[in-house]
């Protein structure tokens, strides 16, 4: 077998070796694969990928950076035929604009053994703003079909030289070969940070290059003497030294998603430049982000950061006014956060950064992510509370391993207190205070105190987000179940359950609800709380189900949880690298109590037991009783961390198992 497996290895590689990558040289042997030779689950892989960034120099633009990509898909089934859609993010700052040229794709298909190619036109590339700061130019690739093969070029043209993209070299789809370079003249000094679990080192090396300046020059035509009017041109060659790092992989493994994850980027194998600084003939170094303290710095003096959150006047009256004669911290600090919530409403956009502007936001009654925390925060500062504010990277934006100005993307407030921290975002309609939005729950914030000295905070919160759900059902002799249900949610499971609820009408959520169970019929539906921030959420309904039990001659078989049981494990790869980010802490109770059917009796039932995950992590307890026509069940579950560390995947996927199979364990019902 173990020679079977060698052969497939190294025959697949001397493919690799021949194959011509070539734009438009697709070859017949790729089309006619049917499964990728090392990984038969992908729908889709990567044939190849070359991308080649370096910069180039024109005397009326000077240095732009140059990015020329190259990649070849082979789509082996229907779900692979997303990755004939490619979209392209160009950023953008007022007249500053990245551009997409050169765009050239072909789709291939076999067709009685010869190879027929479809172009990509014009027509069907469209050009979209996403925002204020990004456009996206975007195509889909003609005729796709399984056993596709597409490919594409282009050419991205950016002025922002200090924002290189990322080089990514592993996707949730297999690859076979990579080739990567970037280059950079000795004026510009890049940091190469590395992330993920694939091991990739460039091949480094550098060569001399030039750049030819061309000089025109006018003489004559002044005069009799001077004879007529000449333009002559002269050019000169500017030498310089380019630092190249080359990349060449083969054969990279798809990075399985699962569930729990916080961004699967932060474990995907890539490498990041970042500009260290820039050192240009006869000018001085202009240093850009080297250490935390150098990107605390330039973000604290930025014009739309450190100046806005400097600005009082605009509200001092009103905050005045708010807390009056009121000296408790806490309460001062409540008034003026809800204060905020209700006076500025978030429009969805992210940023570090103000945009209007704090005085037009507050004018205007609506703002982005830093406009309104850093009012919040110069609030309390004003109302005598220690707050500062607190860079944060979204989970989406993913964690930022390295010193970098991109790697925050929001912020929000943090009041220090004796005892602690209250970590406040007044862009969350149903957050409170150290409940923040599901979004920013992303290892740790950076904190700027006034001095300009900046500490990690954590931002995981560690309390226990509750689940408590009550059932009452009667069970008749069809397998039919009908009774009522009621849960009561606190913190993060409150605040989750109120922007689903309360973002959609409550027929949509009843059919989201039904369909959850799969043909669950509710009534009577009911939601206690869902704006008052205070108390916890409470939703109650009557239900009816059919065909929760199997009737065999005499006897019925249930799970005394019925709907509510967990039906499938969560974890599901053998190993897993990356660590498992529930989020916050979650504890749920369920209180079940089922009246049997008239002239049934109990036979057997599940032992009572429990389960504990090692370093009190997490536990799980089972409590089962009966009576001649009840059946009385609590289960209680807990994890106690936001995030539990990859060593203990093993376990964890065990625990899960075990727990599944509890739940899952049948009563037996007999015929008096």
């Amino acid at each position: 077998m173990k020679q079977i497996v060698f052969l497939t290895v190294l025959l697949f590689s001397l493919t690799t070796v021949a194959q011509n990558y070539d734009f438009g040289k697709v070859s017949k042997e790729e089309l006619e694969e049917k499964l990728h030779p090392l990984d038969s689950s992908a729908n889709a892989a990567y044939l190849y990928k070359n991308r080649k960034t370096f910069f180039e120099y024109t005397e009326s633009e000077g240095f732009q950076l140059i990015t020329e990509v190259q990649e070849r898909i082979k789509i082996y089934t229907q779900e692979g035929f997303q990755y004939a859609t490619k979209s392209i993010g160009l950023y953008k700052n007022n007249s500053n604009i990245e551009k997409v040229t050169g765009i050239k794709a072909y789709t291939y298909n076999l067709v009685d053994g010869d190879i027929e190619e479809t172009k990509l036109n014009k027509d069907g590339i469209f050009k979209e703003e996403r925002s204020k700061y990004w456009d996206e130019t975007k195509f889909t690739m003609p005729n796709i079909k399984e056993g596709t093969v597409i490919e594409y070029k282009y050419r991205i043209t950016s002025p922002f030289y200090s924002n290189v993209d990322e080089f990514v070299f592993q996707h949730d789809i297999p690859v076979k070969k990579i080739e990567a370079k970037f280059e950079a003249p000795e004026y510009f000094n890049f940091k190469a940070n590395a992330k993920g679990y694939l091991a990739v080192r460039p091949n480094n090396e550098t060569k001399r290059d030039k750049i030819t300046f061309k000089n025109k020059t006018r003489t004559g035509g002044n005069g009799i003497y001077d004879g007529p009017a000449r333009t002559s041109y002269q050019t000169s060659d500017l030498e310089y030294t380019k630092h190249i790092s080359s990349y060449n992989l083969e054969n990279v493994p798809a990075l399985k998603e699962e569930p729990y994850v916080n961004n699967i980027n932060n474990y995907r194998s890539s490498v990041k430049y970042e500009l260290s600084y820039t050192k240009f003939p006869n000018s001085p170094i202009k240093y850009y982000s080297t250490t935390w303290e150098d990107v605390v710095k330039t973000i604290y003096e930025s014009p739309n950061f450190g100046t806005e959150l400097n600005k009082s006047g605009y509200y001092k009256d009103d905050i005045d006014a708010l807390i009056g004669d009121v000296s408790d911290p806490m309460k001062r600090t409540a008034l003026i956060y809800n204060f905020v919530k209700s006076r500025v409403k978030w429009n969805g956009y992210y940023s570090k950064y103000c945009n209007e502007g704090v005085r037009k936001a507050y004018k205007e009654q609506i703002g982005n992510v830093a406009e309104i925390n850093l009012m919040l925060t110069s609030m309390l500062r004003h109302a005598g509370l220690n707050a500062n504010p607190v860079l944060v990277s979204t989970r989406k934006n993913g964690v930022p391993l390295f010193p970098t100005r991109e790697g925050y993307n929001y912020v929000i407030s943090c009041v220090e207190i004796l005892n602690g921290v209250i970590l406040l975002d007044a862009t969350s309609e149903y957050g409170t205070p150290n409940i923040l939005p599901y979004r920013t729950l992303n290892w740790e914030g950076r904190i700027i105190r006034k001095q300009g000295s900046s500490a990690l905070i954590s931002l995981y919160p560690k309390d226990i987000s509750k689940q408590t759900i009550s059932m009452l059902a009667n069970l008749d002799e069809n397998g039919t179940i009908e009774g009522a249900c009621r849960s009561v949610k606190t913190s993060h499971n409150a605040l989750s359950y109120r922007e689903k609820y309360n973002k959609v009408n409550e027929e949509d959520f009843l059919e989201k609800l039904e369909n959850k169970y799969n043909g669950l019929e509710v009534s009577d539906f009911k939601v206690a709380n869902a704006v008052d921030l205070g108390k916890p959420v409470m939703e109650s309904y009557k239900f009816t189900k059919e065909s929760q039990a199997d009737i065999v001659g005499d006897k019925i078989y249930f799970s005394p949880l019925f709907f509510l049981r967990t039906k499938e494990n969560p974890f599901k790869l053998e190993k897993r690298e990356f660590p498992i980010d529930f989020g916050y802490p979650s504890g749920s109770k369920y209180m079940v109590n089922i009246k049997l059917p008239e002239g049934y009796k109990v036979e057997s039932v599940p032992e009572s037991g429990a389960l504990a995950l090692p370093d009190d992590l997490g536990s799980f307890k089972y409590v089962i009783s009966t009576t001649e026509s009840n059946v009385q069940l609590i289960i209680e579950t807990a994890i106690n961390q936001s995030i539990i560390p990859s060593m203990y995947y093993e376990t964890l996927k065990e625990y899960f198992k075990q727990l599944i199979e509890k739940e899952n364990e049948q009563i037996v019902l007999t015929k008096v």
